[in-house]
């Protein structure tokens, strides 16, 4: 029986093309995976050059002033898109069917309140078909646009999107309104500065937003924008 003898410098070879293959192989198994992300519905902003822009309100509390956030939109002509949580609208279907009568688009923001970057898929796909089944229930009508809570997402979180037929939206502009430190003229602004062509504004139903909504309205009115919803600006 012959034994093969392998030299120190045969094994520091071998190693080297082993772990240059794994380094490799984990290197386009990562790529491939951000790919798939990047290659899902994940919206930012809208895809259309053109002056419009879009109003995205998230609902998980505030009722008290969507009312007069309604009133605003109705005088000034403008339909925007509500994002509602599935525990609010299950607990508040006659506000949700208000807003729906009024002609505003209706969105999906997860079942709870939580951060959804932290879920594993299953649990990101519950959160979000959950929501999904309560919110069509009221409305009779299926929402197509996801948008996570806090803007907190993972791979698994677009992927459950995803799979549920969603496109995922987040924002370009943000109010950030729901800090206490978040005034009227702090809230316009952050909007009038950094508004652009198909941009999505994140708002809330705050007593401060609804102090802003008018001049913030008529600042983009005079600017030559129109104002819509996500779908407007897709």
């Amino acid at each position: 029986m012959k034994f093969f003898i392998i030299s120190k410098k045969t094994l520091y070879i071998i190693f080297t093309i082993i772990l240059v293959v794994i380094i490799l192989f984990g290197t386009i198994w990562n790529y491939s995976r951000t790919i798939d992300v990047f290659n899902s519905d994940i919206y930012y902003q809208g895809t259309k050059e053109e002056k419009i822009v879009a109003l995205a309100c998230n609902i998980d509390w505030g009722n008290e002033y969507i009312d007069e956030m309604l009133n605003i939109f109705k005088d000034n002509e403008i339909k925007i898109t509500f994002f509602p949580t599935g525990r609010w609208a299950e607990n508040n279907s006659d506000i949700l069917l208000k807003i729906y009568n009024a002609g505003h688009e209706i969105g999906n923001h997860g079942y709870r309140h939580l951060d959804y970057d932290k879920l594993d898929y299953n649990t990101n796909y519950s959160e979000i078909d959950t929501a999904h089944k309560i919110i069509e229930d009221i409305i009779n009508e299926s929402p197509k646009y996801f948008s996570p809570p806090s803007g907190a997402f993972n791979e698994s979180t677009i992927k459950a999107a995803d799979d549920l037929g969603y496109k995922t939206i987040l924002w370009s502009v943000d109010t950030i309104d729901w800090r206490k430190d978040s005034y009227k003229d702090i809230i316009v602004n952050r909007v009038v500065e950094k508004i652009h062509d198909s941009a999505i504004v994140l708002m809330h139903p705050t007593g401060e937003t609804n102090k802003a909504l008018p001049e913030i309205i008529n600042n983009l009115f005079q600017k030559g924008y129109r104002i819509g919803t996500i779908s407007d600006v897709m």
